[in-house]
């Protein structure tokens, strides 16, 4: 029988992606919580192989068959609208998506419509389906990082970016003016392995909700 490949993200959530699968009994020691050079990683006695990959390219690999299952983050589910099947929501990383704009800017003026503003965003799909939804035209500029200088340097008047603890954005002179959506890890599979190895995959969902639940009775993120 051939290994179960799952890709995991790069990045901030990689470690605890890590642990979290060795306590479910699907990863041994060959894959460490810190990230090296190997972006393939093979566990033989739990059955699982490991491609390592950016946070954005997890849904492609996991919607292709490349890998039957994947770990990613729900704010790249959304944004990337991946034909996959979102298994379970496995509760760790969480963060909240915000509007933001410079601290003592009236931010109801910006947003009154009278003038078109730009906004400076990772998630520009995300965030004209949010500005559609209002009413609100706004010119949408894509970044693929550094989102929290835009308003200071003139590029943006707002920005939608992902945040934990909001402390970038107060170093930046930025303050929240919306709370959007928020984020978490979430278990993808590929329809077609889903379906096919139903009895291989259908039992780890199970144990991963069962230690999601003993996690959530003890308070543990």
């Amino acid at each position: 029988m051939s290994p179960l490949t799952i890709a995991l993200p790069k990045g901030r959530p990689y470690a605890a992606t890590v642990r979290f699968l060795r306590e479910a009994g699907l990863a041994g020691p060959e894959l460490e919580e810190d990230e090296g050079r190997s972006l393939y990683i093979e566990c033989p006695a739990q059955g699982t192989r490991f491609i390592i990959a950016r946070d954005s390219d997890v849904p492609t690999y996991v919607e292709y068959g490349a890998a039957d299952l994947g770990i990613v983050g729900k704010n790249v589910l959304m944004e990337a609208e991946p034909q996959v099947y979102e298994l379970l929501d496995l509760g760790y990383s969480q963060c909240r998506f915000v509007l933001a704009a410079p601290a003592g800017v009236d931010a109801k003026a910006l947003l009154s419509g009278r003038s078109t503003q730009r906004v400076a965003t990772k998630y520009p799909r995300m965030t004209e389906a949010y500005f559609n939804s209002r009413g609100i035209q706004v010119e949408t500029i894509f970044l693929h990082g550094s989102i929290e200088v835009a308003p200071k340097v003139g590029l943006a008047d707002l920005i939608v970016d992902i945040v934990e603890t909001g402390r970038t954005l107060r170093e930046n002179n930025l303050v929240v003016v919306e709370e959007l959506w928020t984020s978490s890890m979430r278990l993808i599979a590929n329809r077609a392995a889903y379906r096919l190895q139903a009895e291989r995959i259908g039992p780890i969902v199970q144990s991963l909700r069962g230690r999601i639940g003993l996690r959530d009775l003890s308070g543990n993120q």
